[in-house]
């Protein structure tokens, strides 16, 4: 008897200690999103086959996922913060027109025209920061009416020196392997690219003293400042952070398609937004992860590509992702509730 009990011992423990695992993974701010992931993926791999899972449909949904992945990042930061960057969408076309013009039009070296795309980025962003740190106005409205500002400029002066809303660029094979080639035919190097950003901001979150202050900045802005955070310098290198990486990714699209548009960023306002809400980062600041985002933004590019790997209607993709971004917020509120509820009596 004695003997059985020994055996039956680690086996208890053991399953005990799995379940333990599961209920604190349930409650990770990740997990209504990974479980999300896993669904999507299984319904378009049903429904779409072997082309879906084809080398062809890995890469159709991850050269989208890494695009917007790139810019979901910071914008997910800036929500955790208790902020909004809108004028992303204004940044990417910006910095690819000035790459384009800088070294297509005028055929100054790359360098300096992808240094002066990514300072454009860099200088809306802390326009952004400066302007909501001393005006006080909701950082919507702010970054509304820079997205519309940079927007105007940018046709401007595209118009005036190029005479027209876009400009070409050939890149040299150096640079064009670097930020702009496709790896086999299909796979863009931006998603390599990707995978650095999202460590990066990972080690940036949750590893550096830097996240804890990111977080405390969206669960009470007045404390954090109390606290001793330096809360305006920090949302300028939000800002500034989501400026550099729309206008990364408004570098590599000139340098992948050899062209400029002056609206050719628009859909990122959006789809970021979404990437990042899917990924279980609150609306209301305070509560997300980098993996989380990661997680959303794979959602996200899935059901943008995968619909086109099905008999359905591709008209109904915008349905499918409304519907997904209105599941997303409930079981997002749904696992956020579980982990409070968990912490409560963890305190008891």
């Amino acid at each position: 008897m004695n003997a059985r009990n020994d055996v039956l011992a680690p086996s208890a423990a053991s399953g005990g200690h799995a379940k333990a695992t599961i209920g604190q993974l349930s409650r990770r701010p990740e997990a209504g999103s990974l479980l999300g992931l896993i669904a999507v993926f299984a319904f378009f791999a049903l429904l779409g086959g072997k082309v879906f899972l084809s080398a062809a449909g890995y890469a159709s949904w991850l050269n989208v996922a890494a695009e917007i992945g790139i810019v979901a990042l910071p914008i997910g930061l800036l929500m955790i913060a208790g902020e909004m960057d809108l004028s992303i969408g204004a940044v990417i076309p910006a910095s690819s027109l000035t790459v384009a013009i800088i070294s297509g039009h005028y055929g100054l070296p790359e360098i300096v025209g992808i240094s002066a795309g990514l300072g454009v980025g860099l200088l809306v962003g802390f326009f952004n920061g400066y302007l909501v740190n001393r005006t006080r106005v909701p950082s919507l409205i702010v970054t509304i009416g820079s997205m519309f500002a940079v927007m105007g400029l940018t046709l401007g002066f595209t118009v005036l020196i190029a005479g027209s809303t876009g400009v070409s660029l050939v890149p040299s094979p150096a640079v064009k392997a670097i930020l702009g080639d496709f790896i086999g035919g299909m796979f863009q190097v931006t998603i390599f690219w990707w995978i650095l950003f999202a460590v990066a901001f990972f080690c940036l979150l949750h590893i550096s003293p830097v996240g804890n202050w990111i977080f405390a900045l969206g669960g009470d802005k007045v404390s954090a400042r109390n606290a001793g955070i330096p809360t305006d310098k920090l949302t300028i290198a939000l800002y500034m952070l989501s400026g550099f990486s729309a206008a990364f990714v408004g570098v590599s699209q000139v340098l992948v398609y050899q062209s400029a548009q002056v609206l050719g960023g628009q859909s990122f306002i959006f789809n970021s937004i979404m990437c990042v809400v899917i990924g279980g980062v609150l609306l209301t600041g305070g509560a997300g992860s980098v993996v989380g985002i990661v997680f959303g933004t794979l959602t996200f590019a899935i059901v943008n590509q995968g619909i086109y790997f099905t008999g359905i209607d591709p008209n109904l993709g915008s349905v499918i992702i409304g519907a997904l971004l209105l599941l997303a917020v409930m079981m997002n509120d749904k696992f956020r509730l579980m982990a409070m509820s968990y912490a409560a009596k963890k305190k008891k």
